[in-house]
């Protein structure tokens, strides 16, 4: 089963969280295998959007959020766009779109940053918007602050947590058919007991950026984790062999009902409401053309078909809603 691990290192500013994905992950994959038109992702497209969830799940769990956190990859190859949602309970689903083949090796540049216009845009979505509320998101290129390609996805995050918090982070993914994973190691603003309160940033915490030791020696060790390890390995075994000099306070696990799981939030009530949106005109107009409307859900691979007489009834005003059925 998935599983998340939460541990701060004793007195001192570091925090850290593992994460194994191992039945949500399988899920998203069985799904998009059996969607006969798209058919299984390539195996650099698994281990790109693997670590791409791994890397969100981490991200949602280490910030007090009530919403969604969205991470998208898109550019200028062929994968157009790659996006994984991960919400406040760590319910979670991933997709990417592909457009032609893709090799065996291909890096993480070949498939989205050619021509070094790709970008990672994380998206913090509030489940409950005040008035004129919009969600906050950050961009960042696939590239450093000298223009050099990053092939790791790994390093975009890094970057992204170092200009958005201001925050030293450290990440290892990891993705294969069966597992992702991802060890994250962050320094904190605060000390000792403060680690479990938080607190606010000063201009002191930022100017510790890349110079606290205690943060630069476990970076050190954690960044030592080998991809095979971090797929392999249990989470108690890999926690101590990385930091079997330090000590740990873990904190519970999340397992079984509260670890991460695949759900999606697709339901034939926003299809309706899509349908309702795009117009009653129009939607005739495809019917006339195809016999039906199909509204596949990316996501899961549930299928929403319409005939004529579904969508007679969904634009109907006195009708209490579309009569669409899911497969």
């Amino acid at each position: 089963m998935s599983e998340l691990h939460k541990f701060i290192f004793d007195g001192l500013p570091v925090r850290g969280i593992v994460v194994r994905l191992t039945s949500a992950w399988t899920e998203i994959l069985r799904r998009r295998a059996a969607n006969t038109t798209a058919g299984a992702y390539a195996p650099a497209v698994q281990q790109m959007l693997g670590e791409l969830l791994a890397a969100a799940t981490l991200m949602q769990s280490n910030i007090k959020f009530e919403g969604a956190l969205v991470m998208q990859i898109f550019g200028d190859g062929p994968v157009k766009l790659a996006v994984v949602e991960v919400q406040s309970d760590l319910s979670l689903r991933a997709t990417a779109t592909v457009v032609g083949a893709i090799d065996a090796g291909a890096s993480l540049s070949d498939m989205v940053n050619r021509d070094n216009l790709g970008r990672c845009a994380i998206t913090l979505d509030p489940g409950r918007r005040f008035p004129g509320q919009q969600p906050y998101q950050g961009v960042v290129p696939l590239c450093g602050d000298r223009g050099e390609k990053l092939e790791r996805l790994s390093e975009v995050v890094q970057h992204y947590m170092l200009q958005s918090e201001q925050l030293d982070t450290t990440l290892v993914l990891a993705a294969d058919d069966q597992v992702a994973a991802g060890l994250l190691i962050q320094r904190l603003p605060m000390q000792g007991a403060g680690n479990l309160a938080g607190g606010m940033r000063s201009m002191a915490d930022e100017d510790q950026i890349g110079l606290n030791e205690h943060y630069n020696r476990i970076a050190m060790l954690a960044a030592s984790l080998k991809r095979d390890e971090l797929l392999g390995l249990d989470v108690d075994t890999l926690l101590r062999r990385l930091f079997w000099q330090e000590r740990l306070t873990r904190f519970e696990a999340l397992t079984g009902d509260a670890a991460p799981r695949f759900a999606c939030s697709c339901s034939a009530q926003r299809v309706d409401a899509m349908l309702v949106g795009l117009g009653q005109e129009e939607a005739q107009s495809i019917i006339a053309e195809r016999g039906e409307i199909e509204v596949a859900c990316e996501f899961c691979g549930a299928q929403y078909r319409y005939d004529a007489i579904d969508a007679a009834q969904l634009f109907n005003p006195l009708a209490a809603g579309g009569t669409s059925s899911a497969q």
